[in-house]
């Protein structure tokens, strides 16, 4: 969630040792050309930290947020849904400290459409916003619209793919190295689970998307024994694909720029015009790393006060097993407003995700959060510096 990151030294060791020879010749994630697909995520994150003894009352502090995405990519067009809610409770230890709670929450719907259908070239967008926050006078909503250029793909199905060769080459259910035409084959059936699940319902359709991969890996000549995978490469067919959470691979770049209006904000403020640009770039590091970055910068023009908003998320996940992940963020906003402080904010977070299961995992994140708001003596002039320990149930 969906969401900051710097890469330490000892990360770059270990990708040096991944990316060095391999026994077959695979392809990688890039190698993935991409028909129309789908991918959805979605998490449900929770902290919480209770504190008792030397203290006039029991203290805690919980956190709950949300983050969802959703990307259909067609050559065509592309269109994202984005959700994120953050909820927090809290009491402090003194005897006059009263419970206290925060939400805030954010969506957005973005439709990019290509004039030339299968290039990286020129596209126009739409997209829409709505938020909401405790204490607001107003929702805040907004509607803009503009040109970009490039394109991103969604590269997943190959990395799952590989996931599911690498396996059942192993077991020795495969003789040889398929192919990249046979691998690209079995990632486009991947691709299409949505489908699957829609034909045949949530209940069966995992049966025939895995036995068209099956069909698949059968034209390659290179399934062994009866020239079926039969019944032990299947099911751990199924386990990779089911059971297994291989994260997000993108690949690629774009830019964006246009213009808009604020309808209303939570201030009460309404028609307010805005300019905005974006960026992204994703890469994937052989088939275990992704490095992401994406940076937006915003102007919105008041009469009496105009505001200047950019903020930059980077991102480096690095598979360290079929199990673990160890995902570096580094997240850096920074705004200005004619009527208040300039405000500047850094957070550096590492964070090990281990999945006990394919919708459960367990995370330690440590992390460094700095505000620098030009103000001496409010409690955040120094870093503050946390360890936490949480659990992520994957939704979708």
């Amino acid at each position: 969630m969906k969401k900051r990151h710097m890469l330490p030294a000892m990360a770059l060791t270990l990708i040096a040792g991944s990316m060095g020879s391999r026994a077959f010749a695979e392809p990688v994630v890039t190698d993935y050309k991409e028909a129309t697909s789908a991918y959805e995520d979605a998490y449900l994150n929770g902290f919480m930290n209770l504190n008792s003894g030397n203290q006039d009352q029991t203290s805690y502090d919980v956190n709950l947020s949300v983050d969802y995405e959703k990307v259909f990519s067609s050559p065509d067009y592309n269109t994202t849904l984005e959700f994120y809610g953050n909820g927090e409770f809290s009491r402090g230890p003194n005897a006059g400290d009263d419970d206290t709670s925060y939400y805030d929450a954010l969506g957005s719907a973005t439709f990019d459409r290509y004039f030339q259908p299968g290039s990286n070239g020129v596209f126009w967008y739409g997209q829409a916003e709505l938020g909401v926050r405790k204490d607001m006078e107003d929702p805040f909503s907004k509607v803009t619209a503009g040109l970009g250029y490039g394109r991103v793909v969604n590269v997943t199905p190959m990395a799952r793919a590989i996931r599911v060769i690498q396996e059942l080459r192993e077991r020795g259910s495969l003789t040889g190295d398929p192919s990249n035409e046979i691998y690209q084959s079995v990632a486009e059936i991947i691709a299409k689970e949505d489908e699957y699940r829609s034909k045949y319902g949530s209940e069966d359709y995992e049966q025939y998307w895995i036995e068209d991969i099956e069909k698949a890996l059968m034209v390659s000549g290179m399934v062994s024994g009866s020239g079926s995978l039969g019944a032990g490469a299947i099911l751990k067919s199924y386990d990779v694909l089911v059971n297994e959470r291989i994260s997000t691979r993108k690949y690629g770049w774009l830019v964006r720029g246009g213009g808009g209006i604020v309808i209303s904000d939570y201030d009460g403020d309404a028609g307010d015009p805005v300019i905005e640009i974006g960026a992204e770039y994703h890469v994937p590091f052989g088939n275990k790393i992704q490095f992401s970055d994406e940076a937006a910068a915003a102007v919105v023009l008041d009469n009496d006060d105009d505001n200047y908003i950019f903020s930059n998320v980077m991102t480096l996940t690095y598979e360290l097993t079929d199990r673990v992940d160890w995902e570096n963020a580094w997240f850096f906003s920074h705004s200005e407003s004619e009527a208040s402080n300039d405000v500047t904010t850094n957070i550096l977070s590492s964070t090990f995700r281990y999945y006990l299961t394919n919708r459960l995992n367990f995370n330690l994140t440590g992390a460094l959060v700095n505000l620098e708001d030009n103000i001496d003596n409010n409690g955040n002039d120094e870093w503050d510096k946390s360890l936490n320990l949480g659990l992520t149930y994957r939704l979708k």
